[in-house]
């Protein structure tokens, strides 16, 4: 079973949904046999690398509310993020463009690291405050789970992996995602959002059972009450 995932290190319901989804998998039977690819996806690709105003102006202002009212918002997410061990700091968040991770989580695909690296950058985001736009940072965060920082440094001033993003960008919309997170699995269902581990949990059972159905010894069913009466067995002597 294949389970992709489109989001952005940008996106507070991404680290929540991936929370919860990785509570399903580890809960489902059959998790050896699933393979999780996280897609790239770019809430904003204009974001500029910096950003003078704080999470909570900018999400007033996107939305013309009152700076109380997202500071409102942004704490229920910080609870929601609690309930799932999450820790978000949207006081000291800094707002950036991601478009040079999601490369960076490409290249360290390369050395099986895809996940690990962005598990990383989302703790950064989200709960170190860091600067994602800031490639010395990357470089430095992807030292920090075994990958040679030099080397990333060096990939990160190339042009190296851009269309590997734009490729994930545009299967999205080939896709019609338009929101993330969002999990395609088997390339044939798709699950919108952050949605509750039980959600995952079903989703994960019921098409693990449609892919693999019963298949049905002849002769198996002899033995069997079929249809409110059963057949004995004769004697063949």
């Amino acid at each position: 079973m294949k389970v992709e995932v489109w989001s952005d290190f940008a996106c507070p319901f991404c680290y929540i949904g991936k929370r919860r989804f990785e509570a399903a998998l580890e809960g489902f039977e059959h998790k050896n046999e699933v393979e999780v690819v996280f897609r790239s996806f770019e809430l904003d690709p204009n974001a500029p690398r910096e950003n003078e105003h704080d999470m909570h102006t900018i999400l007033a202002n996107k939305y013309g509310m009152s700076i109380e009212k997202a500071k409102s918002m942004n704490d229920n997410l910080t609870e929601q993020a609690k309930a799932v061990g999450l820790t978000y700091h949207f006081d000291t968040m800094q707002v950036t463009n991601t478009f040079d991770a999601h490369r960076l989580t490409h290249w360290a695909g390369e050395f099986g690291k895809r996940y690990d690296m962005t598990e990383r950058l989302l703790k950064a985001y989200f709960t170190d405050s860091e600067l994602l736009g800031d490639r010395a940072v990357l470089a430095l965060l992807a030292g920090e789970i075994g990958l040679d920082a030099k080397a990333a440094a060096d990939m990160l001033e190339s042009d190296a992996y851009k269309e590997d993003v734009r490729e994930d960008e545009s299967q999205a919309s080939k896709l019609g995602i338009s929101g993330v997170p969002f999990f395609v699995v088997n390339e044939k269902y798709g699950i919108s959002g952050a949605q509750p581990a039980e959600v995952f949990t079903e989703a994960l059972a019921n098409i693990w059972k449609e892919d693999h159905p019963l298949t049905m010894v002849e002769g198996s069913d002899d033995l069997a009450c079929q249809d409110g009466s059963c057949t004995l067995p004769t004697d063949k002597a």
